[in-house]
């Protein structure tokens, strides 16, 4: 049963590092010398982490759910 408990966190961290890690990869492919300020490096790529980070967690947390609630289902027709 204890191994049953301790996956779940486990497939969440993974998951969160995964999706985060897309989202960072996506964000490359946007051209920031538009939008930032010239000489402001280093704040750019605080910028692309943050983002990545919220958007990364989002995403994971959105397929968490799907995943817990679909498992739930066949609860409803018992």
């Amino acid at each position: 049963m204890s191994g049953i408990i301790g996956f779940q966190p486990l497939l969440a961290i993974v998951s969160h590092i995964f999706f985060i890690a897309i989202s960072f990869y996506a964000l490359q492919a946007i051209m920031p010398e538009k939008i930032i300020k010239k000489n402001r490096v280093m704040q750019a790529q605080l910028l692309f982490i943050l983002l990545s980070i919220a958007i990364g967690w989002a995403v994971s947390n959105f397929f968490l759910e799907i995943s817990y609630w679909s498992g739930k289902l066949p609860y409803m027709f018992t």
